[in-house]
């Protein structure tokens, strides 16, 4: 397993916290809106054979928030930031959910500085058949749990009472959702535009049960990028790295690779 370290960097006024391991290309991975895990079997696997950076989005985790940030174009900025504090350029961008709006953002604000783009159930983009859940009409613990097909796969990573301190940051993650992708709900109307600029290979991945947001939408991810392929996970839910961490790290290390 990969030594991992942690630090924290000002990028536009606010404190990013983020954990880095593992030798090799280096890779942005940006968390789905639910937060991210202190350890990931995903996460370890691709350290295996690049060098991976995930940060806490401001407002999530250890990074507190930025009280200016409006909206997830504002974030995407503050992560292309946070490569430029790092010193690097031409990294490959892997987003989970929420995170995979954020990557494909981050794609369009410099097309020729991303060697790679993974988006794993995007958000982002309105879906063609059915709609994203709307977490304010569930509970933060049904809507953690709506993102997994397998509930024994859930009560794996979260327990079947997950701990007070986990039901604090999936609440305090809802808010930084509503508060800065709310009208119009989860995606944008422009980014199928701005997609049409990235020239980076793109791998779209999709847990074939997604209860989240609509598997439908990858035709119009496909249609917005100009180079991209869709791998769906089988008897999987929308946290794809959570449910299928091996699986999907198979998908992703080699496309990263080539």
């Amino acid at each position: 397993m990969a030594a991992w370290t942690e630090r924290t960097i000002e990028i536009a006024g606010a404190r990013v916290h983020l954990t880095r391991g593992g030798k090799g290309p280096p890779v942005l991975v940006l968390h789905r809106d639910i937060g991210t895990l202190e350890a990931s079997s995903f996460h370890d696997e691709l350290a295996k054979s690049a060098d991976v950076i995930v940060p806490h989005h401001p407002g999530w985790g250890r990074s507190p928030r930025a009280e200016w940030m409006r909206s997830v174009r504002d974030v995407a900025v503050m992560h292309r930031g946070l490569l430029a504090a790092l010193g690097i350029e031409n990294a490959a961008l892997i987003g989970l959910g929420f995170g995979g709006w954020i990557a494909a953002e981050m794609a369009t604000m410099a097309p020729g500085d991303v060697a790679k783009l993974v988006l794993v159930g995007p958000m982002g983009i309105k879906p063609p058949k059915g709609d994203i859940l709307d977490q304010a009409i569930v509970s933060y613990i049904d809507y953690a749990r709506a993102g997994f097909h397998d509930q024994k796969a859930f009560e794996k990573v979260y327990g079947a009472a997950p701990s007070t301190d986990q039901l604090e940051a999936w609440d305090i993650a809802r808010e930084m959702c509503f508060r800065i992708a709310w009208k119009p709900y989860m995606y944008s109307q422009t980014l199928p535009h701005l997609l049409r600029t990235v020239k980076a290979p793109a791998l779209v991945v999709w847990g074939e049960k997604d209860a989240i947001v609509p598997v439908s939408t990858a035709d119009r991810y496909l249609a917005a990028l100009p180079h991209a392929k869709l791998e769906i996970i089988r008897d999987c839910g929308h946290c794809v790295d959570l449910e299928q961490p091996e699986r999907l790290a198979r998908l992703v290390a080699p496309f990263i690779a080539r």
